[in-house]
């Protein structure tokens, strides 16, 4: 009698547990759409997320499959929708720079505040402090994704087929390719130069055709899409902005997921993230010989010249950093000032 009430109580759970079990396995997709603005894995930021998707694949014994769209190509090319789409549904995973999904959640933008990041030395303390581990994750899981890993989209640098730039009089008159943020236009407006907000597919041609002077992007970026032959013919490297490159997962997706198949996604996505930091200082620091292979002129920027190019951004970075947020601004920029003294 004992072992008939067992075995039909190990039958009644059985009966319970297993659709549970089958009900846990349909939250699982066949495949998890990775919006990413890059073209392909030619670039440290698409060779990063390439590695996250392979890692996830792996751990998690194919359970998850990641599949990367480029060039914002769910969203038809334009990157600044991929936060508004992964809030749709549209998107499961992101690997990308928080700028360009600023115009959903302002926040985002911080990171681009001009100068913010002196060095790699700062921005490495920044992204290691409780300033992104709490503050800025707990920002972007109120904004409706899991925050997994922070890796770096690289110094944006300055080029154009006009002239060198040298100091701030230099911008003057020079229709210059930014990025959809109004920040931006602010930063280069201020300087005397004249900013066009497009795609990068639009700013290929506009290069080509001589509609647009110049742009700013890593330097590894100007020699892997081969902006010398666009007519791009100067470059300054003056370490203006360095966003970071954020993995994350939308909400709905992370919490479909059991608790160990999330540990596996973040630990592929910190060792994603860690080896690509590595592979963009690894491109920096040859960057400059890179692009002087191919022709262009390079001027690096001297300390004097740095100082003389954050004097001349004082103002819009005090506008946007109220605009955005004060509060983290500062925090942020009192790690920076704790490496300063160090």
């Amino acid at each position: 009698m004992i072992n008939r009430r067992r075995i039909l109580a190990t039958g009644v759970a059985g009966t319970i547990f297993a659709p549970a079990v089958l009900r846990a396995q349909t939250q699982y997709k066949s495949e998890y759409k990775m919006s990413l603005a890059p073209p392909g894995a030619v670039f440290a930021w698409g060779r990063g997320a390439e590695n996250f998707a392979n890692l996830v694949r792996e751990r998690t014994n194919g359970r998850i499959n990641i599949k990367a769209y480029w060039s914002a190509s769910l969203m038809q090319g334009q990157q600044d929708r991929e936060f508004s789409a992964m809030r749709q549904g549209v998107v499961d995973i992101l690997c990308g720079a928080p700028i360009n999904w600023s115009s959903t959640v302002k926040e985002f933008g911080i990171f681009m505040l001009p100068f913010l990041f002196p060095d790699h030395r700062a921005y490495d303390a920044v992204i290691a402090s409780e300033v992104m581990t709490r503050d800025f994750f707990d920002l972007v899981r109120r904004s409706g994704a899991e925050p997994l890993a922070i890796g770096e989209t690289g110094y944006r640098q300055i080029s154009n087929s006009k002239r060198p730039i040298v100091l701030p009089a230099d911008l003057k008159g020079l229709k210059i390719r930014v990025a959809g943020s109004p920040m931006f236009q602010d930063t280069l407006s201020t300087l005397g130069a004249n900013p066009a907000s497009m795609s990068w597919s639009d700013a290929a041609a506009s290069l080509s055709t001589g509609a647009v002077d110049g742009q700013e992007n890593p330097l590894e970026v100007f020699v892997a899409a081969k902006l010398h032959s666009l007519g791009q013919k100067y470059v300054t490297k003056w370490n203006c902005t360095n966003d970071i490159l954020l993995f994350a997962i939308a909400n709905p997706i992370w919490n479909g997921w059991t608790k160990e198949d999330q540990a596996q996604v973040r630990s592929a996505a910190i060792d994603a993230a860690r080896d690509q930091i590595k592979l963009v200082r690894d491109l920096y620091a040859n960057d400059v010989e890179a692009v002087q292979k191919v022709g262009v002129e390079v001027h690096v920027s001297t300390a004097a010249e740095i100082n003389q190019w954050i004097e001349a951004t004082r103002a819009p970075y005090s506008r946007w950093k109220a605009n955005l947020a004060p509060q983290l601004v500062t925090k942020i920029e009192e790690v920076v000032a704790a490496t300063r003294r160090g």
